[in-house]
């Protein structure tokens, strides 16, 4: 099944407009901001005498400037899981994808609830036979890739409608308070429960509020106040 197509503003879906730098997007999602740039830009490594450029694994909503839509968010947090604890192989990452595709006639995999399914276990073992990981350790990546999948919604079209990233660039936590929707505050993240932006608690912590305070103001608990400011430093 293809995704909507880009060819005009009258029929681009708001979720894959060009929205987050990707500096920004690699704090969002608790990434290294060069890691997250290899992925949507691709990475120079020697060959023979010279130097050549892998292919990109996420295409960005916009390369002039560079910046990505609500979807390449989600594609980066899939690609997070495989990051976590293997390390991201390009070439094998997209020669998987690529086979997956290919045999299960989807586009853009990585967007896709068909992850949680055959094509997503398809994908799991062409990459971890490529990378050559053992029985017990593709098990083991079926796991935390579900972990991931856990954290986004899909509307009835299976399309991600929304995120919850990750608090801190810790996956072991099942809480779920942040959300990004391309559709509250710009796409920004929020406290999910009544969209009220995560930055701007931090900004009011950091101007010398208490977090007691704010939980009054916004009708927050004070675990969600100190969740968002979490979220927002987290390194």
């Amino acid at each position: 099944m293809a995704t909507p197509a880009r060819s005009t503003a009258a029929t681009i879906d708001t979720r894959d407009q060009p929205a987050y730098s990707p500096t920004e997007a690699a704090r969002y999602l608790k990434v290294p901001d060069a890691t997250l740039r290899s992925w949507i830009i691709g990475r120079p490594y020697p060959k023979g005498h010279g130097v050549a450029h892998s292919v990109a694994l996420i295409k960005p909503a916009s390369k002039q400037p560079t910046l990505l839509s609500f979807w390449n968010l989600v594609e980066a947090h899939v690609l997070r899981a495989l990051r976590t604890d293997h390390g991201v192989a390009l070439r094998a990452v997209r020669q998987a994808l690529t086979y997956a595709e290919k045999s299960m006639k989807i586009d853009r995999l990585l967007l896709r609830n068909e992850l949680r399914t055959d094509a997503g276990q398809l994908f799991l073992q062409r990459y971890g036979q490529l990378i050559n990981l053992s029985a017990s350790d593709q098990l083991a990546m079926r796991k935390l890739f579900d972990k991931h999948l856990k954290r986004v919604e899909w509307d009835q079209w299976q399309f991600p409608v929304r995120l919850y990233p990750f608090v801190s660039s810790e996956t072991e936590t099942i809480v779920m308070p942040i959300a990004i929707d391309s559709t509250i505050a710009f796409g920004r993240p929020v406290v999910k429960r009544l969209g009220i932006s995560t930055s701007t608690i931090a900004d009011r912590i950091d101007a010398g509020e208490s977090v007691s305070e704010l939980a009054g103001d916004y009708d927050l608990s004070i675990a969600e106040i100190e969740q968002a400011v979490l979220y927002e430093r987290a390194a």
